[in-house]
């Protein structure tokens, strides 16, 4: 799929891992800052509702019993899950925020964290051309959703970073990255 890939620009912003670990496949450059972190569903929502009011806002440390750093921007709470230190996750933040093209912007949702339907519908009438939330079962009403098939009898989706044997490749491979990026 990389040497389909005409769009090598793109930024993402995802509720999650799952845009990181695309961009990473893909052997793109991380033009965003939602790298190796994870907010609530409702956070997202807030975070996405104004992005330049957050971006232009400094981050505060909490101190949380997590094992990893915990920050407030505003009133969102980033869980900074795959760094040693608040002040390696906020300078490697900023330094990728830098690099967001609002012009080639991908926005990516999870039906998990604390996310219910009222925040699916919230998402899907967000004014981003470039979206698409990944549900854990079929919501054909919501316009942006893509159905995981395998979570049907959860009440979220689960991880979908882990290996699907059926396609023999990541269970977010199911949608077309590659597509998606190279129809903006």
């Amino acid at each position: 799929k990389k040497k389909e890939l005409s769009n090598k620009t793109p930024s993402v912003f995802s509720s999650n891992c799952v845009g990181c670990m695309v961009l990473h496949d893909l052997s793109l450059q991380f033009n965003s800052p939602f790298v190796n972190l994870y907010l609530t569903a409702k956070d997202y929502l807030k975070f996405l509702s104004d992005p330049q009011k957050y971006l232009d806002a400094e981050f505060e440390e909490v101190t949380s019993d997590r094992t990893y750093p915990v920050g407030k921007l505003l009133d969102l709470t980033f869980y900074f899950v795959h760094y040693s230190s608040f002040n390696e996750a906020v300078t490697a933040f900023k330094r990728r925020a830098k690099r967001i093209n609002f012009d080639n912007l991908f926005v990516v949702f999870s039906e998990r964290d604390g996310c219910d339907y009222k925040d699916l519908e919230i998402f899907d009438n967000l004014p981003f051309k470039n979206k698409v939330v990944f549900t854990h079962k079929p919501y054909s009403e919501i316009k942006s959703s893509f159905y995981i098939s395998g979570f049907e009898k959860e009440n979220e989706l689960g991880s979908i970073l882990s290996w699907d044997k059926k396609i023999g490749r990541k269970i977010y491979d199911r949608f077309d990255f590659v597509k998606w990026f190279n129809n903006h």
